[in-house]
C-alpha cells in the first residue's frame, strides 16, 4: 500500500466531471479512489512495475495447481 500521496492535477470539463462524480458517488466510491484503480489498471496492461505494487497478491496468482 502506498504509504506517500502526491497530487495530479486533471483538467476535465464541468459537464464529464459532474457525471464523473455522480457515477462515482452511485457505487459509493471517491473520485480518487477510481482514479488510482484506472492508474493501476493502466501500468498493468503495459507491464509497469512500481515498487509500492503488492506483493501477497502475485504470488497467490502465480501458484497455479497442476
Amino acid at each position: 500500500m502506498e504509504t506517500k500521496t502526491a497530487r495530479l492535477t486533471v483538467l476535465v470539463d464541468p459537464v464529464k466531471k459532474k457525471a464523473f462524480e455522480e457515477l462515482c458517488a452511485s457505487q459509493d466510491l471517491t473520485p480518487s479512489q477510481v482514479v488510482r484503480q484506472l492508474i493501476r489498471d493502466y501500468m498493468a496492461r503495459f507491464g509497469v512495475d512500481y515498487s509500492t505494487k503488492s506483493r501477497v497478491g502475485a504470488k497467490s496468482k502465480s501458484a497455479k495447481p497442476t
